[in-house]
């Protein structure tokens, strides 16, 4: 790090008494890089009662091995770490050696065998469910999935919308490398030409042309409205004049706290609560292309982008997502990597599914700026009208319930986790 940068960071450390760590998209996540590690998880932050698994409503009509290759890919995962590395900071979960037989085990199983898969999930786990500090277990449950747009290598009169690479002057500094107080927080910025650390350009700033003839642009797409949903997501696919699909992830953000346009619409007059959705702040922005920007620079969080290899979108354990079966979640509450069960509905509007139970086997793999909480969760939809439609509309009350190793209890090794601080 060169000296000024340096310098700036010690500065603004000393002057920052609590800064939060910005995540990469709200409401919905989006699959972030791999980020830096979570703070331990508060012991009150979430309470686990055992529970069997003949009292999961569903669990015997749900076909676990749909979610069996999810699981393979988060194990193969944890299988390249040391065994007596921690699932989690908390060190309520367990090490990667309580996990290590049972993920051995999992890559081995056939995937088209709902029987074999659901014997293993039973044999191998307790299930435990998930409650928040004053044993409610009810929460919020939301949607996301990925986008598709058209786009090219090169800008023409059709395509004259830039999505952007991460910049080279951003500087990410993790707060506690230099107080162990911040441990888990960072802060995004640049360094001036002064020499201080700033923060970084804001959207409007980079709409009116902040980062232009820097070579920055990765690809460039056909409307504006779409690249803004595209960041919310984090992920996405651009379909290029020939045909040729590329993937996009998530590089980085401007670190600007991020602010929801349904929340600026709401409090505008414009829209009530109940009727915020993907589709409703789409149609909004149609009907009112003079005051599109206005409504999109409110939200100063920007996200970069980079091209991606994999066969789908990396969450945030750096695993490739599953439509229908990866889950976003409070990654303080909850360990990246563990089967999750999932215990909500459809949201209305989906056709004849709408309000139907949605109780299926889902693997925790990604995190999201507005997933907080031990009750709390975003299913990824995949690619897709249908995930769009249900994505876009699912603001679901429900629970969830953890599977851990039959060796790890969670609420025991909260019990005996030091006071925090």
């Amino acid at each position: 790090m060169a000296p000024r940068v340096a310098a700036a960071v010690i500065l603004l450390v000393v002057l920052v008494a609590a800064v939060v760590a910005i995540g990469p998209r709200a409401p919905g996540p989006a699959p972030e890089a791999p980020p830096p590690p979570a703070p331990a998880a508060p012991a009150g932050l979430a309470r686990f009662e055992r529970v069997a698994f003949t009292d999961l409503a569903g669990w015997d009509a749900d076909d676990q091995s749909a979610a069996l290759g999810a699981f393979q890919i988060s194990c193969r995962i944890i299988l390249r770490r040391p065994p007596d590395a921690l699932l989690d900071r908390s060190g309520r979960f367990g090490t990667v050696g309580h996990w290590r037989d049972l993920c051995g085990a999992a890559v081995d199983l056939p995937l088209d065998d709902a029987g074999a898969a659901r014997g293993f999930f039973e044999r191998h786990f307790n299930a435990w469910q998930v409650m928040k500090p004053d044993g409610d277990v009810r929460g919020l449950f939301t949607g996301y999935y990925e986008p598709e747009l058209a786009g090219a290598l090169n800008p023409d009169t059709r395509h004259d919308v830039p999505l952007y690479r991460l910049p080279d002057d951003l500087v990410v500094a993790d707060l506690g490398a230099f107080d162990q107080t911040l441990d888990g927080r960072r802060i995004v910025g640049r360094v001036s030409d002064g020499g201080r650390l700033e923060p970084y350009y804001d959207r409007a700033a980079i709409a009116d042309g902040a980062l232009d003839d820097r070579g920055l642009e990765l690809l460039w797409v056909d409307d504006p409205v779409d690249a803004f949903f595209l960041q919310i997501q984090g992920s996405g696919r651009v379909r290029l004049p020939d045909g040729q699909v590329l993937r996009v992830g998530y590089a980085g953000a401007n670190g600007r706290p991020y602010r929801s346009i349904g929340k600026v619409l709401i409090d505008l007059g414009e829209m009530n609560p109940e009727e915020v959705s993907l589709q409703t702040l789409r149609a909004w922005l149609a009907a009112h292309p003079d005051r599109m920007a206005e409504i999109l620079d409110q939200n100063p969080s920007y996200v970069f982008f980079r091209l991606l290899e994999d066969d789908g979108p990396l969450g945030a354990m750096g695993a490739v997502l599953t439509p229908g079966r990866s889950l976003a979640v409070d990654r303080a509450a909850l360990p990246l990597g563990a089967p999750v069960w999932l215990d909500t509905t459809y949201p209305d509007g989906v056709g004849s599914i709408g309000g139907t139970p949605l109780r299926r086997l889902m693997v925790a793999q990604d995190t999201g700026g507005a997933i907080k909480g031990a009750v709390r969760g975003d299913v990824f939809w995949g690619p897709g009208d249908f995930a769009e439609l249900v994505a876009g509309r699912m603001k679901q009350p429900g629970g969830y319930t953890l599977l851990l190793p039959l060796a790890i209890d969670p609420q025991a090794a909260a019990a005996e986790a030091p006071p925090a601080g």
